[in-house]
């Protein structure tokens, strides 16, 4: 096959990627730090709320769509297709539950897709957009809640070790149905990823199931080191 026939992928530690994750970085911190200075400011946490549903829920709708749609790819079942709907939530109402699982799936997962995207599609394909902007704002989301004040705790850890489990459980299981590959769980991405790093399936989601658990227990140690969690409920 020619490669000029082959079908275009986004190419990861390119000059483009590195632009993004700039922009990424530089929003990132700008937002823990108004949190920082402004603590809980309503208006601006639910006007980020709609401002993430206007952006995502037009790009949701149009891969539903028959001239777009992609059994495998289409449906809101990927881990950062739930966090965008969970952060705004989180947003919104504060709820702890929706903060908890902003700020893991947040702050690990998601942003996991950003340093090494598994992404089909250039520049300027809606769904390019869409990948972007939807682990752009789930990550910005958690950062300005733990910059105003939000901090896990070990409930939190738990419910979202328990969440995470029954989405991989079910996720696990219509891959196995449909032939899809929703969370990778079933195969490693086509393009590279970080998971190319570790061995076969299903080694590699054992081995991630460790990572991930690790990494979360030390995430909310540390932040429980640092100081007491604020309510987040209301």
């Amino acid at each position: 096959m020619f490669p000029e026939l082959l079908p275009l992928r986004f190419q990861s530690f390119t000059g483009q990627h590195f632009g993004l994750i700039a922009l990424f970085v530089a929003v990132f911190v700008v937002l823990v730090v108004y949190g920082r200075r402004h603590g809980d400011d309503e208006r601006f946490r639910r006007g980020f709320a709609v401002a993430i549903l206007c952006f995502t829920v037009p790009f949701q709708f149009l891969q539903l769509l028959p001239s777009d749609f992609d059994l495998g790819t289409s449906l809101p079942l990927q881990y950062c297709d739930i966090t965008w709907m969970v952060a705004v939530v989180a947003l919104w109402t504060r709820r702890w539950w929706a903060v908890a699982l902003t700020f893991f799936w947040g702050l690990t997962l998601t942003i996991q897709g950003i340093f090494t995207p598994s992404l089909g599609q250039e520049f300027p394909d809606p769904r390019y957009f869409m990948y972007w902007g939807m682990h752009f704002l789930s990550v910005w989301a958690a950062a300005w809640l733990v910059g105003s004040g939000s901090r896990p705790s070990w409930r939190d850890y738990r419910f979202a070790v328990l969440v995470t489990a029954i989405w991989a459980v079910t996720v696990m299981t219509f891959n196995g149905i449909t032939g899809t590959n929703y969370g990778y769980l079933n195969r490693k991405p086509a393009g590279a990823s970080i998971l190319d790093l570790l061995p076969g399936w299903p080694v590699y989601v054992l081995i991630e199931v460790a990572l991930v658990l690790g990494a979360w227990a030390l995430l909310t140690w540390a932040f429980n080191r640092r100081g007491s969690r604020v309510p987040v409920s209301g």
